[in-house]
C-alpha cells in the first residue's frame, strides 16, 4: 500500500542532488519561495497557500540543512516536518513582512551568489515592493538558479511516481462510476459536481481541477466551467480531471458517448487511441519531448496550431516540459508526463484523450489505466 509523506532520506537525497548542482554553478544558496518548491525540500503540506496574505520562504544553503523563514502561523505544521532551523515573523505584517529576518538570515547561511528559480513557470511569491526591500537590505547578491530545482523536480523518485500512481488509481476508480451521474437529461454542471464527490468518495484528498465538455460531436475547448445544459442523445462527454493524493496530481480525462455514438465520434476516439499509443511507444528515454508530439500528432493530424499534446506532470497538475514541435526536452528515467492527443470532429468540435505515463530504461510505464473502446451511456 502507498504509505503518505516520505522517509526522510527523500529529502536528504533532494538536498543532496541540490548542493551538487549548486556547487557546480557557483551558488551560495537557493531562495524558493512558491508552495511546490518549498514542499519539495521540506514537505510542508496545507491548503493555507490559498490565501495570499503571507509570503513564505525556504533558503537551501551550498552546505548544511534548509532554513524556514515563515509565518508564525506555519511555525506548528513546518516543525512536524525534517526542517529543525526554523525562523518566524507575526505575519501579516506590512511594514516589514519577514524582509529584515529574510535578509538577515541569507546573509548568515548563504556564501556565494543565491539563486532563485526564473525559469518558465517560475514566479516570486512576494510583493514586488518587498523585493525591492530585500534587494537593498541583502550584502548577498541575486541571480537564477541555473534551472536547478526545475531540473530536480522533473525526475520524479520511485516513491513519488507511487503517489502519482495512486492518485491514478483513485481517477480510474471514480471514472467507472460515472454512469451512476451521467445519463441524458442530466445537467452538465450536475455531472460536474457528481464526479468530484465520486473523487472524494474514492480516496481523493481533494480535487483542484475539473474541466470538460459536453455536445454532439464533442466538445468546443477542454477548459470551461460546466452549464446547466442537459445531456443529450448524441453528444459526447469528456471530464478530465486533476485530482490529488498526498499532494501529488492525476490528470487524465476520458469521453463517453451519450446514447449511440456517431460514426465518426466512434472513428476519432480510435485515432485517439492509437495517437496515444505511438506517443507511448515514442516516449523512451533519449527522445525528446518533440519526437513524442511528432508521433501523436503524425496519426491525429494536429498542427502546430493545435498547441501541445502533453505536459509533466507531479506536485503540479502541469509541469516541466511540453509536448510540442519545439520542445527539446530530453526524456530520462523517472520523469511522469501526459499524453493528450486531440481531433477535430467537425466544425467547432473537437475530442481530446490524455493519458498518464513514467519514462523507463526501457518501455514507458502506464500510470492511469489505458482507455479502449469508447464508454456508452444510456
Amino acid at each position: 500500500m502507498t504509505a503518505r509523506g516520505f522517509e526522510r532520506s527523500e529529502y536528504e537525497g533532494r538536498l543532496a542532488r541540490a548542493q551538487a548542482l549548486m556547487d557546480a554553478a557557483g551558488l551560495g544558496a537557493l531562495l524558493l519561495t512558491t508552495e511546490p518548491e518549498i514542499r519539495y525540500f521540506t514537505g510542508f503540506l496545507t491548503r493555507f497557500w490559498e490565501s495570499p496574505s503571507r509570503p513564505w520562504f525556504l533558503i537551501v544553503p551550498a552546505s548544511g540543512q534548509p532554513v524556514a523563514v515563515i509565518p508564525s502561523i506555519g511555525a506548528a505544521l513546518m516543525a512536524k516536518t525534517w526542517i529543525s532551523d526554523i525562523r518566524t515573523w507575526p505575519a501579516p505584517r506590512p511594514e516589514d513582512d519577514g524582509i529584515s529576518l529574510l535578509a538577515a538570515t541569507l546573509d548568515e547561511v548563504a556564501d556565494g551568489p543565491v539563486g532563485i528559480p526564473s525559469g518558465p513557470e517560475t514566479f516570486l511569491r512576494m510583493p514586488q515592493a518587498d523585493f525591492a526591500r530585500f534587494q537593498a537590505k541583502t550584502a548577498r547578491s541575486l541571480r537564477d538558479d541555473a534551472g536547478i530545482t526545475a531540473q530536480l523536480r522533473a525526475v520524479k523518485s520511485d516513491v513519488e511516481i507511487a503517489k502519482i500512481g495512486h492518485a491514478c488509481e483513485i481517477a480510474a476508480r471514480a471514472f467507472a462510476r460515472v454512469p451512476e451521474i451521467a445519463a441524458p437529461g442530466v445537467p452538465l454542471s450536475r455531472v460536474f459536481r457528481g464526479f468530484q464527490a465520486l473523487l472524494l468518495d474514492e480516496g481523493a484528498d481533494w480535487v483542484p481541477y475539473l474541466a470538460g465538455g459536453a455536445g454532439p460531436l464533442g466538445y468546443a475547448d477542454v477548459i470551461s466551467p460546466a452549464d446547466d445544459t442537459p445531456l443529450a442523445r448524441g453528444d459526447v462527454l469528456m471530464l478530465d480531471t486533476g485530482a490529488v493524493w498526498d499532494g501529488y496530481f492525476c490528470d487524465y480525462d476520458r469521453n463517453f458517448a451519450i446514447g449511440a455514438p456517431d460514426p465518426r465520434v466512434s472513428a476519432s476516439h480510435t485515432r485517439l487511441i492509437e495517437a496515444a499509443q505511438a506517443g507511448l511507444e515514442a516516449a523512451r528515454p533519449g527522445a525528446m519531448a518533440c519526437d513524442v508530439h511528432r508521433a501523436m500528432a503524425d496519426i491525429c493530424g494536429a498542427g502546430e496550431g493545435a498547441g501541445r499534446l502533453g505536459h509533466g506532470l507531479g506536485m503540479q497538475l502541469t509541469e516541466g516540459l511540453s509536448l510540442t514541435a519545439q520542445d527539446r526536452t530530453e526524456l530520462v528515467p523517472g520523469m511522469v508526463i501526459t499524453l493528450e492527443p486531440g481531433i477535430d470532429t467537425a466544425d467547432g468540435c473537437i475530442l481530446v484523450h490524455e493519458e498518464n505515463i513514467v519514462i523507463r530504461p526501457g518501455r514507458a510505464e502506464i500510470l492511469s489505466p489505458w482507455a479502449d473502446a469508447l464508454p456508452v451511456l444510456d
